[in-house]
């Protein structure tokens, strides 16, 4: 790869020879502008607005551009006698966490390759020291022209760097928020957490530029004399409708379900709370009460009338073994008590038979 800067990275006293190299490349299909009526190439032309000449490229200098107009010319030479350390260094100034960075800041992306052999050993040091500490570097750098911060991390066995935007390039969000309160309700989010789960991980090297492709095959079929493949239509812009929230969650889930071949049915999208109490199951509060109920009532009903059945009944619904020895026990009273009344009628009839016999004598 063609380097693009060389320079040198400062560690402290320790001095790192580096060459900068692009870590990113687009792939944008670029269009140029023609003439519509014959197909001519439309070309941009330098011209001075004074004198209307076509002006070479080492005839055009820079300027700025004052409030009220006036161009003040800035030579290359004023540049270069301002004092800038960084011209041609990547100077280090501080580590710090990784998660200290806002993504918002990262700008263009580049690989750090070592200038030459002696820069091997120091080049290695620096990142094993940044593997280790599980930190970045923040440093300063001068590229085109100007001076930008950068950020140092290690990708695989390479040293690569992200231009950052200053902190006041950054725009604070302020009107971008919705104005109007928004409530979301916990069901709302438990569907959202489905939806998320459902969709799961993706290898991000599997994903493409379908855009692209389309493009591009619609360039090679007009190449070829063929017309370009219409596009399905794709129906209303959902922006402009108002949507039930609740069902498009749902729809998504069922779709991510449908395209990863699992079941599509949505069951347990519940609000928060229900599977924690009923496991994310119909409960079944009202079975047992029915089942508790039924043999209260056939004790109530096989009672013999006595006073506090009712009082009874729940007992022996829920104790089984309550009935089988209350029974036996009923059953044995009876015995003793028919004994009873045997012995003492026998003892009547025999005392009548003597009596009469004692008379007579």
């Amino acid at each position: 790869m063609r380097s693009i800067w060389n320079g040198a990275i400062s560690f402290g006293l320790v001095s790192i020879p580096i060459k900068l190299v692009n870590a990113t490349e687009s792939h944008s299909v670029s269009f140029r502008q023609i003439h519509t009526e014959d197909g001519g190439r439309v070309r941009y032309k330098k011209v001075c607005e004074l004198d209307g000449e076509e002006l070479s490229t080492p005839e055009i200098g820079k300027a700025y551009e004052d409030a009220d107009g006036t161009m003040i010319p800035i030579t290359d030479e004023d540049l270069a006698a301002l004092p800038l350390p960084t011209a041609k260094t990547i100077e280090i100034v501080a580590f710090v966490p990784a998660g200290e960075i806002d993504p918002l800041q990262m700008d263009a992306a580049y690989y750090l390759s070592a200038n030459g052999v002696p820069a091997a050993k120091p080049y290695t040091l620096l990142r094993e020291a940044l593997k280790r500490s599980d930190k970045v570097a923040v440093a300063k750098y001068a590229l085109r022209g100007r001076e930008r911060l950068g950020m140092l991390r290690v990708v695989d066995d390479v040293i690569a760097m992200h231009g950052l935007l200053w902190p006041d390039e950054i725009r604070a969000p302020e009107g971008v928020a919705p104005e109007t309160p928004v409530a979301v309700r916990d069901a709302e989010l438990d569907l959202a957490d489905a939806l998320m789960a459902t969709l799961g991980e993706v290898d991000i090297n599997s994903l493409h530029d379908d855009y692209r492709t389309a493009v591009e095959e619609m360039i090679a079929a007009k190449a070829e004399g063929g017309e370009a493949v219409a596009p399905p239509s794709p129906g209303e812009a959902p922006g402009g409708r108002v949507i039930d929230l609740m069902a498009a969650l749902e729809s998504s889930v069922r779709a991510a379900k449908e395209a990863r071949g699992e079941d599509a049915v949505v069951t347990e999208l519940k609000p928060r709370g229900t599977p924690k109490e009923t496991g994310g199951k119909k409960s079944t509060s009202r079975t047992p009460a029915k089942k508790t109920a039924t043999p209260a009532r056939k004790s109530t009903s096989t009672a013999d009338g006595a006073a506090g059945a009712a009082e009874e009944a729940p007992k022996k619904a829920a104790t089984k073994k309550a009935p089988a020895k209350k029974t036996p026990a009923k059953k044995t009273t009876t015995k003793a008590t028919t004994k009873k009344t045997a012995t003492k009628e026998a003892t009547k009839a025999a005392a009548k038979k003597t009596t009469p016999r004692k008379r007579t004598a």
